[in-house]
C-alpha cells in the first residue's frame, strides 16, 4: 500500500477580517497563489498530472462559492485537473488532507493538492447560507441556547434521546467555549494567562525566525507583498488581558483577547504517493500516519480534539507520550486548556509556536496552515512527530498524525 507524503507546502499571512491586510483579497485568488506556491517548490512536477485539487472552506458561498477549487484550477491554467470543495468547517483542509490520503492508500491517485482558503472580509454583507444575518456568522448571538443549558450534566449533553433538548446544532462557538469553561471549571485567570502565551510564543518565533520560514508572501491586486500576519501583538501579558470585558455572556469569561480574531488567509500542500515522490526524485518532507474524526455534543464543541485525537493516535499505533510537538486550534482558551488536561499532554510540546489567539483563524485556511506550522517546527526543532488537531461547529473533532522524514 503507498503511502501518503507531503512534498512542499505553502500558507499566506494571515490578515484580520475587515480591517486587515488580505482584506481585498478573495479567497480563491488567494487559493490559486498559495498553490502556485507550493507547486513551484516541485519542479520536477508536471502539474497537469494532478489528480485532484480538494480545497477546504468553511462557508463556500457567495463568491467563494461555485465550486472553488474547480475555478482555482482553470485560474492556474489547469483546464484538465479537477477539483472539490469540501467543509468540516474549522477542520475542512484536513479533511481535504485525510481524503488525499485515503485516494493514495486505496491506489486511486499519485498526486493531488490539499488547500485551505477563507475570507471573512468578504462574507456577503456578513451573510452565509442557513446563517442568520449577521456580522459574524459563525461567531453569531446564542441562537436558541441559553446559560441554563450550560450547567447541564456532561452525560445528559452526550444523550441524544434527551426529551428536552433542542436541534440546535450550529449555535454560537463563544457560547459553546462558555458552556466548556463552566462544564470543566476553566477560570478567566487561566484563560488569560495561556493566551498571553500564545502572544509571547509567537513573538519569540518571530525573533528566531521561524515565521521567515512559514509564511509564503502573498501579492496584493495592487502590487503591495504582504509577508507577516496581522494578529501578533507584542508585549501581551496575563495582566493586560486581564482588563477585558467578557464578550458573550455579562459574567462570562471569555473575552476578544482570550480567543482568536476574525480572519482571512489560505494554504496549500502538494501530497503524493511515496512511489511518485521516489519516481520523480522528490524528497518528502513528511509522512501522514494517520487521521481520526469525531462528533460531541454540539453545546461542548470545543472538546472536539479529545475524542479525534485519541481515535487518531490509536490509528497509528501510538499514545500522547509518543507526541513531539502538538498544534492545537486555539479557537478559545477555554476549549484548548481542558483539551491538553484530558489528553495529558505536556503544555510545553502544544503550539510552541503560537497559535490562532495571536495568530489568527480564517476557518478553512487552519488545517493547513497547521500542518505547515507542525511540519516546519517539527524541522525547526529537530523532532519526528506531531499532531495536528482542532474542533469544529457542529460539535466535531479531527486530528492527523504527522511524522517528519527530511
Amino acid at each position: 500500500m503507498a503511502e501518503a507524503v507531503i512534498v512542499a507546502t505553502a500558507r499566506s499571512p494571515i490578515g484580520r477580517a475587515v480591517k486587515g491586510s488580505l482584506r481585498g483579497m478573495r479567497a480563491d485568488d488567494m487559493a490559486a497563489a498559495m498553490i502556485r506556491a507550493a507547486l513551484a517548490k516541485v519542479p520536477a512536477l508536471d502539474p497537469h498530472t494532478i489528480d485532484d485539487i480538494m480545497l477546504g472552506c468553511a462557508q463556500p458561498a457567495g463568491e467563494a462559492g461555485y465550486g472553488m477549487a474547480r475555478v482555482v484550477a482553470v485560474m492556474l491554467g489547469l483546464d484538465d485537473v479537477p477539483g472539490t470543495v469540501s467543509q468540516r468547517y474549522c477542520a475542512s483542509s484536513v479533511q481535504t488532507s485525510r481524503m488525499a490520503m485515503h485516494a493514495i492508500r486505496a491506489g486511486e491517485a499519485h498526486v493531488l493538492i490539499s488547500a485551505g482558503a477563507e475570507s471573512v472580509s468578504r462574507f456577503e454583507h456578513g451573510k452565509s447560507d442557513g446563517m442568520p444575518e449577521t456580522k459574524n456568522p459563525i461567531f453569531t448571538p446564542a441562537m436558541r441556547v441559553t446559560e441554563a443549558r450550560a450547567v447541564r450534566h456532561e452525560t445528559e449533553w452526550a444523550d441524544p434521546r434527551d426529551a428536552g433538548r433542542l436541534p440546535d446544532v450550529y449555535i454560537a462557538m463563544g457560547q459553546t467555549a462558555e458552556n466548556v469553561a463552566a462544564l470543566k471549571n476553566v477560570s478567566r485567570a487561566r484563560q488569560d494567562e495561556f493566551a498571553a502565551r500564545s502572544q509571547q510564543n509567537v513573538q519569540q518565533a518571530i525573533a528566531c525566525g521561524f515565521f521567515a520560514l512559514d509564511v509564503t508572501p502573498l501579492e496584493l491586486p495592487d502590487g503591495t507583498v504582504v509577508s507577516t500576519d496581522d494578529g501578533p501583538r507584542p508585549n501581551v501579558t496575563a495582566q493586560s488581558l486581564a482588563g477585558l470585558k467578557p464578550v458573550f455572556r455579562p459574567n462570562g469569561t471569555v473575552t476578544a483577547g482570550n480567543c482568536c480574531p476574525l480572519n482571512d488567509g489560505a494554504a496549500a500542500l502538494v501530497i503524493m504517493s511515496d512511489t511518485r515522490a521516489a519516481e520523480l526524485g522528490v524528497t518528502p518532507l513528511a509522512r501522514i500516519v494517520a487521521t481520526g474524526v469525531s462528533a460531541i455534543s454540539p453545546e461542548i464543541m470545543g472538546m472536539g480534539p479529545v475524542e479525534a485525537s485519541r481515535r487518531a493516535l490509536a490509528n497509528a499505533g501510538m499514545s500522547a507520550a509518543d507526541i513531539d510537538l502538538w498544534e492545537i486550534n486555539e479557537a478559545f482558551a477555554a476549549q484548548v486548556l481542558p483539551s491538553i488536561d484530558e489528553l495529558k499532554i505536556d503544555p510545553a510540546r502544544v503550539n510552541v509556536h503560537g497559535g490562532a489567539i495571536a495568530l489568527g483563524h480564517p476557518f478553512g485556511q487552519t488545517g493547513a496552515r497547521m500542518t505547515t506550522t507542525l511540519i516546519n517546527g517539527l524541522k525547526f526543532r529537530d523532532a519526528q512527530v506531531g499532531v495536528v488537531t482542532m474542533c469544529a461547529a457542529g460539535g466535531q473533532g479531527m486530528a492527523m498524525v504527522v511524522e517528519r522524514l527530511s
